[in-house]
């Protein structure tokens, strides 16, 4: 995991920054014809506006499926800050303290207890 968080949660951010990045490509493509860059300028702003859209849909396709996965995983208390996270895999971090989840004992750490799947 890149960013030391939980699974879903980090399917929720690459759909967020698909988000950013199709309405920022958008954007700049405007560009092309608010400056009035002549024939060109909505060449550019076509093709930005395809790309961003391309873009979006991603996130949307992104969104829908961490949404999905959300709905099967397994929820559970986590033992360092007691909120209830879902584990997705078999090991997986809390959603709010990123303590180190896991339901096989191979995977554990030597200090971490494993929890039983309910």
């Amino acid at each position: 995991m890149i960013f030391k968080s939980s699974k879903i949660n980090e399917f929720r951010l690459w759909g967020l920054l698909l988000t950013m990045g199709g309405m920022a490509l958008m954007i700049v493509g405007l560009a092309g014809i608010v400056f009035n860059w002549g024939q060109i300028g909505k060449i550019i702003a076509g093709i930005f506006m395809v790309i961003g859209m391309i873009s979006m849909l991603g996130s949307m396709a992104v969104y829908f499926w961490a949404g999905m996965l959300s709905t099967s995983t397994v929820a559970l208390e986590c033992p360092e800050c007691g909120k209830v996270t879902k584990v997705l895999g078999k090991t997986d971090r809390c959603m709010f303290c990123r303590t180190v989840l896991t339901f096989d004992s191979r995977y554990a750490p030597p200090d971490m207890e494993v929890a039983d799947k309910q």
